[in-house]
This record gives C-alpha cells, sequence and structure tokens, in this order.
C-alpha cells in the first residue's frame, strides 16, 4: 500500500527535469501540479523561468497541462499567459483529472509523466492513474491549509520510506549543495 506514495524520481525542481531527456525516454506529456511546484502556492504569476521553462518543453514536442486542486480562478489566472491547458479543481488524487489530461494529449501512459510537490496528491494519483510520477521539493516551506494536513502524513510516509531504504534522495540533495 505505501509503495503507491513511492514517486518512480525525485529532483530538486522542475528545472531539473530536462527536456532533451524526457523526449529521449519517449515522453510526450507532462502532467504538472501548480502550486509550489511550478511556483509558490501564494505567488499569482509565472516566473521568467517558468515561462523558459514551458517553451523548453514545447520546444521539444512535449506538452504540458497544469492539473491542479485549486479554483478555476487561480488556475486559469496563472496557465492562460502561458496559453497552457488546465484543470482546476482536479480532485486528485483520483483519477479523473490524469485521464482527462491523457484524452487531451492523445498520449499513451507510458508516454507522460506526472510532476508534483506532494505524495498525497500528485504521487499517489499518478501511480495510481499508471503513470511515471517525479516528485519535486516544495518551493515554499509554507502552504495552505489542507496541504498542511497532508504535508504531516507525508513526513510519516518519507520517513517508513527511508526506514526502509526505499527512498535516498536526502542524500542526493545533500551533495546538490555541495
Amino acid at each position: 500500500m505505501l509503495k503507491l506514495f513511492l514517486p518512480n524520481e525525485h529532483v530538486e525542481s522542475v528545472h531539473h527535469i530536462d527536456p532533451v531527456e524526457l523526449k529521449n525516454k519517449g515522453i510526450k506529456g507532462v502532467i504538472t501540479d501548480l502550486d509550489n511546484t511550478l511556483v509558490a502556492w501564494d505567488r499569482p504569476d509565472a516566473t521568467e523561468e517558468i515561462i523558459e521553462w514551458f517553451k523548453k518543453m514545447d520546444d521539444q514536442g512535449i506538452r504540458v497541462i497544469i492539473a491542479s486542486n485549486n479554483n478555476e480562478k487561480r488556475v486559469k489566472l496563472f496557465s492562460e499567459p502561458l496559453d497552457t491547458t488546465f484543470i482546476h479543481s482536479a480532485r486528485k488524487p483520483l483519477a479523473r483529472a490524469f485521464k482527462k489530461a491523457q484524452k487531451e494529449m492523445k498520449v499513451d501512459k507510458d508516454e507522460l509523466v506526472v510532476v508534483g510537490d506532494q505524495l498525497m496528491t500528485d504521487v499517489l494519483g499518478g501511480n495510481l492513474a499508471g503513470i511515471y510520477t517525479i516528485l519535486v521539493v516544495p518551493i515554499v516551506k509554507t502552504d495552505g491549509v489542507f496541504t498542511k494536513i497532508n504535508r504531516k502524513i507525508e513526513r510519516r510516509i518519507l520517513k517508513w520510506m527511508k526506514r526502509k531504504g526505499k527512498i535516498t534522495w536526502q542524500e542526493e540533495k545533500e551533495q546538490w549543495k555541495k
């Protein structure tokens, strides 16, 4: 059961996800979370770095869809200037949003990745949908009310995974700082 919370990969940020590498692996689509994955949860607009990341994905022929549990106003305000498709009120980890994004992109599951900062929504949902998952470090340490509850549960799951030798990225993260 707890294996469903284990991401296939873990990176520091979306900027550590190389579009050329994804393309070489046959990836044609990215389903990404918004808050604390692309920008801080309380930042309304994309940063220049995120705009460039979307452009790099597009240059490799990789389509990006934002799937967020946040409301339509929040997700639309962020997504429209990027000219990217979005799914608001996604109700992750339920499969509906992942299936909708896959159908929109007209790709197979093995041509997709799910990127997000939460085990309880992004990783669990992606794994349940049978899609490769990439966990990123949350951009900021603060969260909205509901996410705070998820983070407490996540910490326990991560502690168990580390104890069982299922994750190693804490050691890798120390190497990133050097």
